[in-house]
Order: structure tokens, then C-alpha cells, then sequence
């Protein structure tokens, strides 16, 4: 048996460990699957970022109108993908972070900042920290657009998905996205390829969020899009009274009977003032 003490290089003693559990037949845990679709883009003027709003426990809908499209500082925001609470409290963390930073420097954190925060504390956690995140953001360099891995790697492309719908997204950005497009251009594409996600993928659904940052403000466009709003049905389901039949019925009392004993003073002692 190869030695499980500390040794200079890697340490594989957890895998010895769960391969001695898995021979004496107790199941390790699998991977959970989740779903979303996040993307952003470059355009002329800055970065569109878009996300779903569907979070999902397993085959259940947990919320059909999440937010996944996080604060990191006015002019940065970033997308995250995964387990839901691993994207909220990451970005959080990396938020107060770079307010730190910014106050700390005396001027704006800058995207590549909130990137390296990110992907550090990632990699530090080896993929346990279930969040893939889409970063974009306008500084004094320009617009800049990432996306970072659970594992820590990041990549730096004009437009990019994440998430289990990123696949349908990709491909309308690789048929539809050009350079220097216009705002409206960039926003519809977006919408474009949050839709391919949500009608393709079933971890993705509900509507469409978008961010619109440039070097002067920033535009939160919540629910922009809504193509799976509920329509007015056809008909009442009014059933009458007694339509569902029962074959026994029983009636329980919850009122309890309180019984008060009187306990009478024996006359020893003081007696307790009342006045």
C-alpha cells in the first residue's frame, strides 16, 4: 500500500480514503447538476451581460424569478452560474473586497482586480466552491469581459456562456455577434441567446434579466424580457360542494379540560399583603 504520510509533492491520501470506502460498498456522493444560463458581450460602447431566472433543487423549481446577476462595484457586475449559494456569497465576499481595495488604492478597482479576487479564491477551494461566473465591467482601460471557472481558469473573449444552457447561447453569439455593434444590437442578442437557453435547456427558464454597462453608468434591466408569463385560462375550475366524496369522517375536541384545585392557606406564617 503506497504511503498515505505527508511527502513532498502532491498528497493523494484522500483518495486512498475514499477508495477503501468505496470497496467496503458505501456510495460516495455524485455531483449535483444544476442549471442556468448566463452570458455577456461586447459592444461599442461597453458590455451587455444577461442571465435566467430559473434556480432549481434537483428536478424542482425552486424560484421561477431569481437574481443571478450580481453587484461588485458601480461598474461591475458579474453573472454567476452553479450552486446558488456558493455565486451569492463569493460575489458578496469579492464586493466588500474590492470596496476595500478601491479605499485602500484612493481609486476604482479596476475588472482585471475583481477577476484575479475571484479566480484565487476559487482555485484556492479546488472546484468545492460550485461557481461559474461571467464578470464584466467598465474601467479606466475600457470594457472588459471574463469568465471564471469553479476551478479557478478564466478565459477573456468578446462574448461568452456559462451554465448548462451555454451551449444553445453559444451558438447564436457565434451566428449573430460582430464587432462595434450598437446598444440595441448587443441588448437584443443578448435576449437572443437567453431565450435559446431558456427553450433548450430545462435547467434554464422563466425570464430574462440584462445589464447594460458603459463608462458612464450602469442600466439593470430586471425581468426585460418575459416569455414565459402565465396566460389567463380558458376556464373556471369551480367544483361544487360535495363533488370529492369521503368514506368516513372524524371529529376531534382540542379544547382541554382544565380542573383548578384550591390549595388553603394553614394560617403559619405571614399572610401576603394585597393592598
Amino acid at each position: 500500500m503506497a504511503s498515505v504520510f505527508s511527502s513532498p509533492g502532491f498528497n493523494f491520501s484522500n483518495e486512498l480514503r475514499n477508495n477503501f470506502i468505496s470497496d467496503k460498498g458505501l456510495h460516495l456522493p455524485k455531483a449535483t447538476s444544476t442549471g442556468t444560463t448566463i452570458v455577456g458581450c461586447l459592444f461599442k460602447d461597453g458590455i451587455v451581460l444577461g442571465a435566467d431566472t430559473r434556480a432549481t433543487e434537483g428536478p424542482i423549481v425552486a424560484d421561477k424569478n431569481c437574481e443571478k446577476i450580481h453587484y461588485i462595484t458601480n461598474n461591475i457586475r458579474c453573472c454567476g452560474a452553479g450552486t446558488a449559494a456558493d455565486t451569492e456569497f463569493t460575489t458578496a465576499l469579492i464586493s466588500s473586497n474590492m470596496e476595500l481595495h478601491a479605499l485602500s488604492t484612493g481609486r476604482p478597482a479596476r475588472v482585471v482586480t475583481a477577476m484575479t479576487m475571484l479566480k484565487q479564491m476559487l482555485f484556492r477551494y479546488q472546484g468545492h466552491v460550485g461557481a461559474a461566473l461571467v464578470l464584466g465591467g467598465v474601467d479606466a482601460t475600457g470594457p472588459h469581459l471574463f469568465t471564471i471557472h469553479p476551478h479557478g481558469s478564466t478565459d477573456k473573449l468578446p462574448y461568452v456562456t456559462m451554465g448548462s444552457g451555454s451551449l444553445a447561447a453559444m451558438a447564436v453569439f457565434e451566428s449573430g455577434w460582430r464587432a462595434n455593434m450598437e446598444r440595441d444590437e448587443a441588448l437584443s442578442l443578448v435576449k437572443a441567446a437567453i431565450s435559446a437557453g431558456i427553450f433548450n435547456d430545462l435547467g434554464s427558464g422563466s425570464n430574462i434579466d440584462a445589464c447594460i454597462i458603459t463608462a458612464s453608468s450602469t442600466e439593470m434591466l430586471r425581468n426585460v424580457e418575459m416569455p414565459n408569463a402565465r396566460v389567463q385560462k380558458e376556464r373556471t375550475y369551480v367544483f361544487r360542494r360535495g363533488t370529492t366524496a369521503w368514506k368516513s369522517e372524524s371529529v376531534r375536541d382540542l379544547i382541554v379540560d382544565e380542573t383548578v384545585t384550591q390549595v388553603l392557606s394553614t394560617g403559619a406564617g405571614e399572610a401576603m399583603d394585597t393592598t
